[in-house]
C-alpha cells in the first residue's frame, strides 16, 4: 500500500534513501523549487502509509505549437520499493495531466540507453524511442559519457501519432542541437 500525492518542497529533506542509487540524477535544491512553483501539478511522491519516501517524479510542460508536450525530467523509485508499479502509477499522473491539463500532443522522457529494465517498462507503457542522443549523460565513476534515447508517447491531441516515428533508434544527433 502507497500514497500518491503532491511532491513538497520539505521532501528534499527525506528523499536520500531514492536519490543514492546509480540510475538517479540528483539536481540542485534550486533546481527542484523551480519545478514545484512552474509546475506543481506534475510533481508527484509516492511514499508509505506511515510517511517514508518511496519515489518520486517531476516533470513539466514545453515546447511550442506542433511540439507542445510534457517531459519527464525525473522519475525514480527507491530499490526497495522496485517492481511495485509506483513508477508506472506516478508515469501515469503525469501523463494525465500532460494531456487533460496541459493539452500536450505527447510526453517525452529520456533515459540512459544502457538502462534496459527503464527502457523496457517504458515501451511496455506505450512509450518508443524517437531519437538517439550521443554523449547527452556526463560519465560516472570516471566512466565515458553516456547516449540517451529521447522516448516519446503521444497523447489524445495526436491520434495519428504524428510526434513520434518508427525507426527512432536510426536518428542520432548530439544534445547540442537538441530543442527542449
Amino acid at each position: 500500500m502507497s500514497v500518491l500525492r503532491a511532491f513538497q518542497a520539505t521532501d528534499l529533506f527525506s528523499f536520500n534513501n531514492i536519490n543514492l542509487d546509480f540510475w538517479t540524477e540528483t539536481f540542485s535544491i534550486s533546481f527542484y523549487l523551480t519545478y514545484l512553483s512552474r509546475w506543481p501539478d506534475l510533481c508527484y511522491m509516492q511514499e508509505t502509509p506511515n510517511g517514508r519516501s518511496m519515489g518520486y517524479a517531476i516533470g513539466k510542460a514545453e515546447g511550442s505549437q506542433v511540439d507542445w508536450h510534457g517531459h519527464v525530467t525525473a522519475i525514480t523509485v527507491a530499490p526497495e520499493f522496485r517492481r511495485l508499479s509506483l513508477a508506472r502509477n506516478m508515469m501515469n499522473a503525469l501523463e494525465r495531466m500532460s494531456d487533460e491539463v496541459y493539452k500536450g500532443l505527447f510526453v517525452d522522457l529520456f533515459v540512459r540507453i544502457s538502462n534496459q529494465i527503464a527502457i523496457d517498462m517504458y515501451e511496455g507503457m506505450g512509450y518508443s524511442v524517437y531519437r538517439r542522443i550521443q554523449q547527452y549523460y556526463g560519465g560516472i565513476n570516471g566512466s565515458p559519457d553516456e547516449d540517451a534515447y529521447d522516448m516519446r508517447k503521444p497523447m489524445s491531441r495526436d491520434p495519428h501519432r504524428r510526434t513520434v516515428r518508427q525507426n527512432g533508434r536510426d536518428i542520432v544527433t548530439t544534445a547540442k542541437n537538441i530543442t527542449m
